[in-house]
């Protein structure tokens, strides 16, 4: 039986920036570096709560960052805090911009915040006795 997901992969332009970002800035474990093929790198973050991994995967030249309306995420991965707004405020401390501030939604509250590769992330509570499926 499928239990879950534990890796994603994230298109970026530059490996060695999205790979700052994601564990300086978003508090990620680099997981793992490693060479991979005749000149690329394997590059993948752990999430904080140890359940998900994100392989930092180069672009392919002239890809672009997947379409979507300003006001909504660009990526179709979607993160979790207990405390968005809280997060909201420790994140924003450390750079990370955020294009939507906190706000209270029919599911919860939610922001929105983007990377420095041009993806754009939603930032949500993590389902469970406040936001039933």
């Amino acid at each position: 039986m499928i239990r879950g997901v534990n890796q994603v992969v994230l298109y970026v332009e530059d490996q060695q920036r999205a790979k700052q970002f994601w564990t300086e800035k978003m508090g990620f474990a680099l997981a793992e570096d490693s060479p991979y093929g005749e000149d690329g790198r394997w590059i993948a973050v752990a999430s904080p709560d140890g359940n998900m991994r994100m392989v930092l995967s180069p672009r392919e030249p002239g890809a672009q960052a997947p379409e979507a309306p300003e006001n909504l995420p660009n990526s179709n991965i979607m993160f979790y805090s207990d405390d968005v707004q809280r997060t909201y405020g420790e994140l924003t401390a450390k750079g990370v911009k955020f294009l939507a501030a906190p706000s209270k939604m029919f599911f919860g509250w939610w922001s929105m915040f983007e990377d420095g590769e041009g993806n754009r992330y939603a930032l949500g509570e993590q389902w469970g006795t406040n936001n039933p499926l």
